[in-house]
């Protein structure tokens, strides 16, 4: 039935497995069969708290009972609330833009970026560099941003011009001109393959932004929310961006993207706009998320958490060398590299069939996302799964 509904009236977009989930219970999913699955995947890094979390369920109920929307157009109290907190975690002075999505949010970051170079520089700024592997989200200008050729497809042409990219930091500097404005990147590519960069190397690129007066825009729209092991990957690499850009964790599976920077004057009323960001409904919802994260990580439980499912990912990554060549990643967001393509597709397919939901980034990199606060028994229960799957592999 649902598979008929849906071949017959959604777009298709996605290659769609067609398991029919009906309930969840923090790391663990169950279909109409009453089958149940370890969730290593989160919903692409989204639901931060687990599934059905029972806080953030009441705070939602409670306020869509009284009001759910009203528009930007007047004072919103959770809103107000969530761009202080976002501020007091990320430990900086910034405000905060609210969207619905992490593409939404890159794009008002290249919105602050171009209306910086066109107000301070006479809009001879306009060049934002990013890095080959990213990505940045699906819109005209967001697929344009990210730097993967089989993201520009020309049935979507012509793009916004004024991007470049570069395959490593390293060759950011000799990309930068008179015309450049931004360098927007990511800390640890999550579709390009969990791939994170090394640590002095982004400090000194950030340093040597600064100097120039170009912004740096981080993109944290995966990284941030804890998912790297603090509230922002920013903070991890001890750097403090011009703009950040966040969504995934953030709602804990309702909508929302966040522009996040230190130009806190930069936009004017009808510079940007969005008739649901930042709404009572997921506004509310993203407190309780964030009360319920900074509480787990202040207890230590995070960080707990973090070394079992490592443990865990290495004793696996060990025992299949016939499968694995490299891992990859930061906090919970890891990954392990393939041998090759075909090898990883059959991966995630038999890990299907054990009860175990993993992810593919790049072109051959096991992707693991699990929910924040993933229980010990169900890491150890979804790794025996894999560890199954893996048995039938190789």
């Amino acid at each position: 039935m649902l598979e008929q509904l849906d071949k017959e009236y959604v777009l298709h977009t996605y290659a769609r497995n067609y398991v029919n989930f009906k309930k969840g219970i923090n790391a663990t999913l169950f279909d109409d069969k009453d089958r149940d699955y370890i969730d290593f995947t989160s919903g692409i890094g989204v639901v931060s708290v687990g599934h059905g979390n029972k806080e953030v369920a009441k705070a939602i109920c409670n306020q869509v009972q009284n009001i759910t929307h009203i528009s930007n157009l007047y004072g919103i109290e959770p809103q107000a609330k969530l761009a202080q907190k976002i501020a007091k975690l990320a430990n900086m002075d910034v405000a905060t833009f609210f969207a619905n999505s992490g593409a939404e949010a890159n794009e008002g970051a290249i919105k602050i970026a171009r209306k910086y170079g066109k107000t301070k520089y006479d809009g001879k700024r306009y060049k934002v560099i990013t890095l080959e592997h990213s990505f940045h989200g699906r819109t005209i200008t967001t697929v344009k941003a990210t730097g993967q050729e089989s993201f520009h497809s020309p049935n979507f042409a012509p793009y916004p011009d004024g991007f470049t990219y570069n395959m490593a930091i390293d060759d950011i500097y000799n990309s930068i001109d008179d015309e450049t404005v931004a360098v927007m990147i990511e800390l640890v590519q999550g579709e390009g393959g969990v791939q994170p960069f090394e640590k002095e190397a982004v400090q000194e690129l950030a340093k040597f932004l600064k100097q120039r007066d170009i912004l740096l825009i981080i993109d944290e729209v995966q990284t941030g929310v804890y998912r790297t092991g603090e509230f922002l990957a920013s903070n991890l690499y001890e750097i403090e961006p011009d703009v950040i850009t966040m969504a995934k964790g953030l709602g804990g599976g309702v909508p929302i993207g966040a522009v996040v920077t230190t130009h806190k004057d930069i936009f004017e009323p009808g510079d940007h706009g969005s008739t649901f960001g930042g709404n009572y409904l997921c506004t509310t919802s993203a407190n309780k998320v964030l009360e319920l994260l900074e509480e787990y990580k202040d207890a230590g439980k995070l960080d707990e958490t973090i070394i079992s499912f490592g443990a865990k990912l290495n004793e696996i990554f060990e025992k299949y060398p016939n499968i694995f060549i490299a891992q990859v990643g930061l906090g919970l967001m890891r990954g392990l590299r393939v041998k090759d393509a075909d090898l990883l597709k059959k991966v995630i397919a038999t890990a299907f069939e054990e009860g175990v939901l993993v992810l593919k980034a790049g072109r051959n990199t096991l992707r693991l996302l699990p929910p924040l606060t993933i229980s010990k028994e169900e890491i150890n229960e979804g790794f025996k799964r894999l560890d199954n799957a893996l048995a039938k592999i190789g």
